[in-house]
C-alpha cells in the first residue's frame, strides 16, 4: 500500500495545516472552547470556503466525489490543530442521508451541507450498549402519514450545534433511521472530557421521516459508523505527530545539569518509541481509510477498521501518557497544547469502540 498523498490530497492538506497554525492557533482555540457555542462560526464557513464540508458527496449535490482516504488529510490536520467544530458529526448525519435517503432528502440537505449551511448529527448511542449498534429502545411509531420517536440518546456528538439529527429507532419491522429537526427534540448539552460539545436528545412524541427502507437500517448504522471510525483514526494519528514533535522540541530545549535533557540516552529511547508508535498509527489509518472506501465485504471492512481502531487506541495511550511524563509537571497544565492533546487521544481511544470492544469484533469477523 502505498502511505504517501497524492498531489491534490498534499495540497489539500497543506492548506488546511496552514489555515489551523496561523488562523487556529490554542490561545485562539482557548477561546473559541469558552464560548457558549462551543464552536466558531465563522471557522465553519471557511471549512465550507476550502470545500471540506462537500469532500465525500457526490458532485451531483455540489460535493466532489470523495471518500475516507480523500478525508485523511484533513482529519490528520485537525487532530494536529485539536478542531472542535462539529465536522465528523456532520459529515455522520449527512453520510446517513447520502446513502439511504429518497432524491427528495438529498436534494434537500446535502447542499446545504455543502454549503456550510446546515450541521447535523447521528444520534445511535443509547445507556448500557457497550458499542452494540443493535441495542437500540428508542421506539418509533407510523402516525398519520409520517413517524412519532420515543426514548433518549446519549453523548451526542455535535448535536448541540446540529439544525437536524439522524437517530436510530426501533420499528415493527426492525431498526430504522428517521430524520429529525433538533429543535423538536428536548437537548441536555454538555462539554465533553476532550473539550467537545455534545448532548443527551429526549424524544417524546418527536415527529420523524423515515430515512431509507424501514427495518433495514443495521447495516448502514454500521457502515457509516466504521467510516466515522476510520477517520477519528487519521484524526488521533495527527494528535499524535504533536504530541510526538512538541515532545521531543521540549526534550532540545530543557535542561538540567547543564545539558539539553534529550541528551540523556534513557529519554531518547522512549522519544524513539513514540516515533514508531506514531508511524504505526499512521499505517493502520492508512488501511481503515482505504478499506472504509473501497471493502464491499462488511466483514473485511469490520476486520480491517477493528485490527486499525485496536493499534490506535493502544497507541494512543503510549504517545498521550509518555508526552506528559516526559515534559514533567508542566505537562499537566492547562496553558499546555499538550495536556489538551492528551485529553483528545484518551476518548479517541474510547470512541465508537474501545480496544476491547474492537478485539472481540475482530475475532468475531474472522
Amino acid at each position: 500500500m502505498n502511505f504517501d498523498y497524492n498531489e491534490e490530497q498534499q495540497l489539500l492538506a497543506d492548506s488546511v495545516r496552514r489555515f489551523i497554525q496561523k488562523d487556529y492557533e490554542f490561545e485562539g482555540r482557548r477561546k473559541i472552547v469558552g464560548s457558549a457555542e462551543g464552536y466558531s462560526e465563522s471557522v465553519w464557513g471557511i471549512f465550507a470556503e476550502m470545500g471540506l464540508t462537500g469532500i465525500p458527496f457526490s458532485p451531483d449535490y455540489g460535493g466532489f466525489g470523495g471518500g475516507a482516504i480523500d478525508l485523511l488529510s484533513v482529519m490528520e490536520a485537525f487532530g494536529e490543530g485539536l478542531v472542535v467544530e462539529p465536522f465528523l458529526a456532520t459529515l455522520m448525519g449527512a453520510q446517513c442521508v447520502a446513502r439511504a435517503g429518497s432524491e427528495a432528502q438529498k436534494k434537500a440537505i446535502l447542499p446545504a451541507v455543502v454549503e456550510g449551511k446546515l450541521k447535523m448529527a447521528f444520534a445511535f448511542s443509547e445507556k448500557g450498549a457497550r458499542y452494540d449498534l443493535a441495542h437500540v429502545k428508542t421506539t418509533a411509531r407510523k402516525s398519520g402519514s409520517g413517524w412519532t420517536l420515543d426514548g433518549e440518546k446519549v453523548v451526542v456528538l455535535g448535536a448541540p450545534s446540529a439544525g437536524k439529527l439522524v437517530v436510530s429507532a426501533k420499528t415493527p419491522a426492525g431498526l430504522g433511521l428517521f430524520l429529525v429537526e433538533a429543535k423538536a427534540a428536548k437537548l441536555k448539552p454538555y462539554r465533553t472530557l476532550d473539550e467537545m460539545r455534545a448532548a443527551d436528545v429526549i424524544l417524546s412524541d418527536t415527529p420523524g421521516e423515515l430515512l431509507g427502507a424501514e427495518g433495514k437500517a443495521l447495516p448502514l448504522i454500521e457502515a457509516v459508523v466504521d467510516f466515522a471510525t476510520a477517520l477519528v483514526c487519521a484524526e488521533a494519528v495527527g494528535a499524535m505527530k504533536f504530541s510526538c514533535d512538541t515532545t521531543l522540541e521540549y526534550l532540545k530545549t530543557r535542561k538540567q545539569f547543564g545539558v539539553p535533557i534529550g541528551t540523556f540516552q534513557a529519554l531518547q529511547h522512549r522519544i524513539v518509541d513514540m516515533y514508531v508508535a506514531y508511524e504505526q498509527a499512521k499505517s493502520m489509518a492508512f488501511l481503515a481509510c482505504s478499506q472504509a472506501d473501497s471493502s464491499t465485504d462488511a466483514k473485511e471492512r469490520a476486520r480491517a477498521i477493528s485490527a486499525a481502531k485496536i493499534k490506535i487506541a493502544d497507541n494512543a495511550r503510549l504517545i498521550s501518557q509518555e508526552a506528559i511524563q516526559l515534559h514533567g509537571g508542566m505537562g499537566m497544565s492547562e496553558e499546555l497544547k499538550v495536556s489538551h492533546s492528551f485529553r483528545r487521544l484518551t476518548m479517541i481511544a474510547q470512541q465508537f469502540g474501545d480496544a476491547d470492544h474492537h478485539l472481540e469484533r475482530l475475532a468475531r469477523s474472522g
